[in-house]
């Protein structure tokens, strides 16, 4: 895979989990990379809090890769005892820090005539986890918001395009419902967990100028688990 001379990366979500492992990918392949987490990181950003996202843009200017990795599982519990605050706080981190860093960083892209945003999807969005119907549905969110910036932009040379794991292990599995993870696994036809490296070798070949036809396109990652 290759990729534009002097390339910059951002990645949210970076300090560990997928993100660090995309990170880690990208930067063997010689991209520079820029890690925004709140968590720790190269940038503290809460991808929710516009000013922030904002600040960090006019801090960076210009790049030439966005990865949206930062996301929460949310509660795990039947719809009916989801909670208002913590149904708009998984939508805020995993739909408006998507939404925001695209906001914020694309217009850059489309000037320059080249640009790759990847965002973290899951197989919930297509499946629905029973008793995960927040992080679901934002996810779901998220594939809807990628196919329409794809098409949006589809003749800039920027390409949008979304990831879909099934459950993988990293730290914001480890308070995941146990039950959620069983299931998950019961329905992988490989009967195991993904790994994060796993999945940044698939966004790290989305990133690269191996990739030029696909925009706003869905990739499962899934072990098999994936039916449509």
């Amino acid at each position: 895979m290759t990729y534009p001379s002097h390339a910059t990366a951002l990645i949210t979500g970076g300090a560990s989990g997928i993100g660090a492992a995309c990170a880690k990918t990208l930067a063997s392949a010689g991209v520079m990379v820029v890690t925004a987490d709140i968590n720790g990181g190269d940038e503290h950003l809460d991808v929710s809090d516009p000013q922030a996202v904002e600040g960090l843009r006019d801090r960076l200017g210009r790049i030439d890769i966005l990865v949206n990795c930062a996301g929460v599982v949310g509660p795990s519990s039947p719809l009916a005892e989801t909670s208002l605050d913590d149904w708009h706080r998984t939508f805020r981190i995993n739909v408006d820090g998507t939404f925001l860093m695209c906001r914020a960083f694309v217009p850059a892209m489309i000037r320059a005539g080249w640009g790759r945003v990847v965002n973290m999807a899951s197989i919930a969005a297509k499946d629905g986890n029973p008793n995960q119907s927040a992080y679901s549905a934002s996810k779901a969110a998220v594939i809807a918001m990628t196919k329409s910036l794809g098409k949006e932009i589809a003749t800039t040379g920027v390409l949008v395009n979304a990831v879909a794991p099934a459950a993988v292990t990293t730290p914001m599995n480890a308070t995941t419902d146990s039950a959620v993870l069983e299931r998950s696994q019961r329905l992988t036809p490989m009967q195991r967990m993904g790994e994060p490296e796993e999945v940044a070798e698939l966004v790290a070949w989305l990133c690269s100028n191996s990739v030029s036809f696909s925009t706003g396109a869905v990739y499962d990652i899934s072990g098999g688990r994936a039916s449509y």
